[in-house]
C-alpha cells in the first residue's frame, strides 16, 4: 500500500501519478487476446512453470469468458485476482511505490492493492465491461490507517458503487464498506474527488496525470 500523504500529493496532481504499464508485444488483440511465447518463456525462467500457468490462465480467461452479465464478470475476475498474494512493495519489488504491469503481477503472484486493482480494472475492460462504469478508487483503509486502492463499478450513473477489494474477498455495496474512506477516483476518462460513497465531483480529465497518458499510448490493442 502507497503512503497516505503520497496520495494527498497526487490529489493536487504534485507529483503526478506515477505509473509503468507497458506490455509492449506480450499481446495481441481484443479479439485474439494472447500471451506470446518469449513473454511466457521469460516468466517462467523469472519465476517456474507455475508463472506461466497463471498467465495462461488469465489469457484464458479473457478469451472464453461469456458471461451474460457485468455482475458475473465483476465476480469472476474478482475471484481471480483475489488468489494472488499481497505482498508490499518494498519486499517485492525493493521500491517504495512500484505499479506493476498485469504480467509482472501474475508472473510474480503477488503485488499490492494498486496491482490487484490496476489488474481488474483491465481486465474486465477487456471482457466487455464497459470504461465509464469503472472506475480505479483510492481510499484510507481506516482499520489499517493506510491508503488502499480499489476498483469500483456503477451499474448506472448516480448508482452506489460496488466494490473490488483484495483485502475482502466478496464484492460489496460501498455502504457496506465503512471501513474505506473515499479519496478520490479515475479512470481513462476523468478524474474525480470522492463524496460519500459515491463518483463524486468531477475535477478533471486524467489526461492531466501525465505518466497515465503514456501508459494508454503504451497499451496495445484490446486492453485499452
Amino acid at each position: 500500500m502507497a503512503h497516505f500523504s503520497h496520495i494527498e500529493k497526487l490529489v493536487c496532481f504534485l507529483p503526478l501519478l506515477v505509473l509503468v504499464f507497458c506490455l509492449g508485444d506480450a499481446v495481441r488483440g481484443r479479439g485474439h487476446f494472447a500471451i506470446d511465447d518469449a513473454t511466457l518463456e521469460s516468466a517462467v525462467k523469472l519465476h517456474g512453470e507455475e508463472a506461466r500457468q497463471r498467465l495462461l490462465a488469465w489469457e484464458k480467461l479473457i478469451r472464453e469468458n461469456d458471461s451474460d452479465t457485468d455482475e458475473a464478470k465483476l465476480e469472476a475476475v474478482n475471484v481471480f485476482f483475489n488468489r494472488m498474494q499481497f505482498v508490499d512493495d518494498q519486499q517485492h519489488w525493493g521500491k517504495q511505490d512500484y505499479w506493476a504491469t498485469p504480467v509482472e503481477f501474475l508472473a510474480t503472484g503477488a503485488g499490492d492493492c494498486e496491482d490487484f486493482a490496476l489488474a481488474k480494472y483491465f481486465t474486465l475492460k477487456a471482457i466487455g465491461v464497459k470504461e465509464n462504469k469503472l472506475n480505479m478508487t483510492y481510499v484510507k483503509a481506516l482499520r489499517l490507517n493506510q491508503a488502499h486502492m480499489v476498483v469500483t463499478y456503477f451499474r448506472q450513473p448516480g448508482a452506489e458503487p460496488l466494490v473490488l477489494d483484495n483485502l475482502v474477498k466478496e464484492i460489496e455495496p460501498a455502504t457496506r464498506r465503512k471501513d474505506l474512506l473515499p479519496v478520490y477516483s479515475f479512470n481513462g476518462s476523468g478524474l474525480w474527488l470522492a463524496k460519500a460513497r459515491g463518483q463524486g465531483e468531477k475535477v478533471g480529465k486524467s489526461g492531466r496525470l501525465h505518466r497515465w497518458q503514456d501508459l494508454l499510448q503504451r497499451l496495445p490493442e484490446g486492453l485499452n
